[in-house]
């Protein structure tokens, strides 16, 4: 099997075949890439085409020494906060949450994708790059920009603050990180043993939210 960057470099030369393969491989991480941060499933599957379109119209610019996929998330990155920025500016009048949401997802997942709301905005970034996108990270301190042990600062960071919000019996009192938003809105809340499967995995950094 021909491998990403060698489909790139046959597509630069023209190959429908190989841009078509690495759609096939591309598009479902993609739409879930924006799936998740977006609560509009339409827009999610509109920014994942418009990656490829990107990527259509910028063929010349890619160059084999960056991976292919960290150039695909990278365009993705770019289109989602340009689609954030437009949404604070001119919010859809129908969309009643900016909570990103999951087709058929469990009541854990939603549960755990509640929590990742409460942490900061750029460590929440850093893990969900690393746990569900599942790059490694030298790709996401690429991504990001910054040097590679802040992307391990922030990752570790955003896993103790996240498996404080999936396990609060740990802190005491008002010291609870989020717990009304993970009740909100929800029809059943994992039981105590669920809660400390899921946050001692995430304080292990194992891909315990990767559903």
């Amino acid at each position: 099997m021909s491998s990403d960057e060698a489909l790139m470099i046959e597509f630069q030369r023209g190959s429908r075949e190989a841009f078509a393969e690495l759609f096939g491989r591309y598009y479902g991480p993609l739409y879930g890439f924006f799936r998740r941060r977006l609560a509009s499933q339409e827009r999610a599957e509109d920014l994942a085409q418009e990656t490829f379109l990107a990527v259509i119209r910028a063929t010349s610019r890619y160059e084999p020494r960056s991976l292919v996929r960290t150039y695909l998330y990278g365009i993705a990155l770019k289109l989602l906060a340009e689609e954030r920025r437009r949404r604070l500016k001119d919010p859809p009048a129908s969309e009643t949450s900016p909570e990103p949401v999951t087709d058929d997802a469990s009541d854990t997942v939603l549960w755990v994708r509640q929590a990742l709301e409460n942490l900061d905005a750029r460590d929440r970034e850093v893990l969900m790059l690393r746990e569900y996108e599942q790059l490694s990270y030298g790709e996401i301190a690429q991504l990001m920009r910054v040097p590679l042990n802040t992307v391990r600062s922030r990752l570790f960071r955003a896993r103790i603050a996240l498996k404080d919000c999936l396990q609060p019996e740990s802190k005491s009192g008002d010291a609870s990180l989020g717990q009304d938003a993970l009740d909100k809105d929800a029809s059943h809340t994992p039981d105590e043993n669920e809660r400390k499967t899921v946050a001692t995995k995430i304080g292990a950094g194992e891909e315990g939210i990767s559903q």
